[in-house]
């Protein structure tokens, strides 16, 4: 009995660490994704797969190197305000995480030689942050007695947060005038991976390995972009900390240890068209495919033993993004830019998550960049999200062994909305 009761609450954890891929501030494409890399990203709302002329088109295919003259550094970043809430039993509650939050993204074109660019990058492609308020769900918020002690019968779920960022050298070789191929790696950093809940905390840090491809081609108006990147597995160590000691003692909870988790980060593939409507005006459509059905199985192993701990299966769907942007060289010095997307959420009723609250989202974009001479450009650029409301309301009853996620007891009106606001400043020589 001691020994389910006590796998129950580690399941819940373990689930939670999931909740977890968070990057300071809120997920803002399916599942965890945050595809946002750069201030003209931002303005277009991610539609630069296809993008020959653009330095902030350098994150998304790395092949763009390949048309531009020089070398490049560009230095910015952006500050986000998410609004996560629910409607439960209990009333409305506000996810309490950071009003705003600021990331830095860094990227570098350098010329090798006509032909070759090596590429440096610093981006965050995924995030969430969660914070619920202990008392948001019911369900999970009971007390029960148990002769002379009165303990929790639910795991709350309270704060989430995983800090990842992921370094990106690549290579790109100009075939010819109108041909680009580029090959790299992506290195995961889980700075710091975080979970709280009523009972028990989680934390750890961890890191993983991927390789991207991409290509494009251009001819006359038209240009083709198309970019890989890989599944990914970061391995996290960490701490596993009861937060009550009765519990320990009776055996409802497992003591203070280290663990550890492989956490599987999906394959994503962009490809996009653009069109030179003029020399100054230009459309771009991409499409975007996340691979989040590789993401199934979740399990934390006990270091003290090497025992599995927690052991479940994840059944996400793969999703799609579907995103237009228009740029519109105004003056011979300033471009404006704008874009809009329709992102997928990737998770169902079976997998529901209150720490990773998915939806459809819909996605507005607009921005300026600004050519100040002597290589030097300044670019700004905003980004509203809205997400679609999601009515959650599950017949499953909870249970310990069955953990939190697609259960009634996160049942609920899931709503979330976001502000990105971006600033870049480039050099090219």
């Amino acid at each position: 009995m001691s020994f389910t009761i006590a796998r129950g609450v580690t399941s819940a954890l373990a689930f939670g660490a999931l909740g977890t891929l968070v990057a300071w501030g809120g997920a803002y494409a399916s599942g965890f994704a945050l595809p946002d890399s750069s201030a003209a990203g931002i303005a277009t709302t991610n539609a630069l797969v296809a993008n020959p002329e653009e330095w902030g088109a350098i994150p998304y295919n790395a092949a763009a190197m390949g048309f531009h003259e020089g070398s490049s550094v560009a230095l910015g970043g952006f500050v986000i305000s998410p609004s996560f809430s629910v409607t439960t039993a209990s009333g409305k509650h506000d996810s309490q995480g950071a009003d705003w939050t600021f990331l830095p993204s860094f990227q570098a074109a350098i010329k090798l030689a006509d032909q070759w660019r090596l590429g440096l990058g610093l981006h965050v492609p995924y995030g969430l942050e969660t914070r619920w308020p202990y008392g948001t769900f019911p369900l999970l918020s009971q007390q029960r007695n148990l002769g002379p002690v009165t303990l929790p019968t639910g795991n709350h779920p309270t704060a989430s947060k995983l800090e990842i960022l992921d370094f990106v050298p690549t290579l790109a070789y100009r075939v010819n005038d109108n041909l680009s191929l580029a090959v790299g790696m992506d290195v995961y950093w889980a700075k710091t991976a975080q979970l709280d809940s009523n009972l028990a905390e989680l934390s750890g840090d961890g890191t993983g390995i991927g390789f991207n491809l991409s290509g494009m081609y251009r001819l006359n108006a038209w240009t083709l972009g198309a970019s890989f990147h890989s599944a990914s597995t970061i391995d996290l160590d960490g701490d596993y900390t009861p937060l009550n000691p009765t519990m320990v003692a009776l055996g409802l909870l497992q003591p203070e240890q280290a663990a550890s988790l492989d956490l599987d980060l999906p394959w994503r593939l962009q490809l996009g068209l653009r069109y030179e409507i003029s020399p100054t005006l230009a459309a771009e459509f991409d499409w975007s495919y996340t691979g989040w059905s590789s993401f199934k199985e979740l399990e934390v192993y006990g270091q003290r033993n090497g025992a599995l701990i927690f052991a479940d299966s994840n059944n996400w769907n793969n999703a799609s993004a579907y995103r237009l942007g228009l740029t519109w060289q105004v003056l011979p010095a300033t471009q404006l830019r704008c874009g809009y997307s329709y992102d997928q959420a990737a998770q169902d009723d079976d997998y529901f998550s209150a720490r990773v609250p998915d939806t459809d989202r819909h996605l507005f974009g607009i921005g300026v960049a600004q050519d100040l001479g002597d290589g030097f450009a300044v670019e700004a650029s905003y980004l509203y999200v809205m997400g679609v409301d999601r009515d959650y309301y599950s017949s499953v009853p909870y249970t310990r062994t069955s953990g939190v996620n697609g259960t009634a007891a996160v049942n609920g009106d899931y709503e979330m909305s976001a502000h990105l606001i971006g600033i870049e400043v480039s050099k090219t020589f």
